[in-house]
């Protein structure tokens, strides 16, 4: 063998494309959920309990492997992120029983936004004026999304009570967001994880008796969806928080909105759940939105950030 074919560029673990190709993997991943929750053949609180069921095994083993200190006990911070987290869950998977995939997918994407007008509310943290531009586009383009969706009975049998939902997961996971970020500050991201499925499981599996959901999946492909959703957790939300500490918050809120896109695309292959026209322009412009705002933070935010895609 020769030396050249020796001489081959490695990469370490603060070199940015080892980064990128990991953020990349982990939107490419994690924009299958919505299709595996629509296979899953369950309720939709059921899928996110078995979705953190599957993930939890996982994530035991990882933590086992770095040694018995590596997990702890979980904080007030951890308890708050697994049940805003399991709030996250629920009312987005339902929202994308209700509604297109593709509306379910674009709409949660408003959080950055609503975390940055919220410090701006409550913490005085004032963004600059740009931020006012990708919000107004951010909110005009989801609006126009959920409103020129065509009106049909399946899939997305109550559009309109699936597009609230799909917002109102913005909210919830902005809150989970904060949540984690508060736990980062003394936990690896690996415990945070963790300890987020342990609590936010039996809140799930609670809502999911009471709305009498059917709880186990109804057949084979509905079991490995559900497996696929708690591999999707562990292995997409897991690459997508390493990457996040080393890459900058601007690279990173663009790459992600691959999900959407790979989301849209799955949606139409398995689902024939074709785009208007005006759909595909309000998704475009609430994506935008995100990517304007995004780039007008208050102030510069700690590095150890949780993942924000689902």
């Amino acid at each position: 063998m020769s030396t050249l074919a020796l001489r081959r560029p490695a990469l370490n673990q603060d070199d940015p494309r080892l980064a990128l190709a990991a953020l990349v993997f982990g939107a490419l991943v994690i924009g299958t959920t919505p299709i595996l929750v629509r296979l899953a053949a369950c309720g939709p609180a059921a899928a996110g309990f078995w979705r953190l069921a599957f993930a939890t095994p996982l994530l035991a083993l990882m933590a086992a492997g770095r040694g018995a200190g590596a997990v702890g006990r979980p904080s007030p911070a951890m308890w708050l992120a697994g049940i805003f987290f399991a709030l996250d869950l629920a009312c987005w998977h339902y929202g994308i029983r209700y509604t297109s995939v593709a509306n379910a997918t674009v709409l949660p994407n408003l959080t950055p936004v609503l975390v940055t007008l919220a410090s701006w509310v409550f913490f005085k943290e004032r963004p600059r004026p740009i931020f006012l531009v990708g919000l107004v586009a951010a909110v005009g383009g989801a609006v126009l999304m959920a409103e020129a969706a065509p009106m049909r009975a399946s899939p997305g049998s109550l559009p309109h009570l699936g597009d609230a939902l799909s917002v109102s997961t913005a909210v919830w996971y902005g809150l989970y967001f904060m949540s984690v970020r508060a736990a980062r500050l003394a936990r690896s991201t690996l415990s945070v994880m963790l300890w987020s499925c342990i609590i936010g499981a039996p809140p799930l599996l609670l809502t999911a008796i009471v709305m009498r959901e059917p709880l186990l999946p109804a057949s084979a492909l509905g079991w490995a969806a559900v497996a696929g959703l708690g591999l999707a957790h562990v292995f997409g939300q897991g690459s997508i928080a390493w990457a996040l500490g080393r890459l900058p918050a601007s690279t990173a809120s663009v790459t992600v909105l691959v999900q959407p896109v790979v989301a849209g695309v799955l949606a139409y292959l398995i689902f024939s759940e074709a785009l208007t026209p005006l759909q595909a322009a309000g998704g475009t412009l609430a994506l935008l939105g995100v990517v304007v705002a995004q780039q007008a933070p208050a102030r510069p935010v700690r590095p150890a950030q949780p993942a924000p895609g689902r």
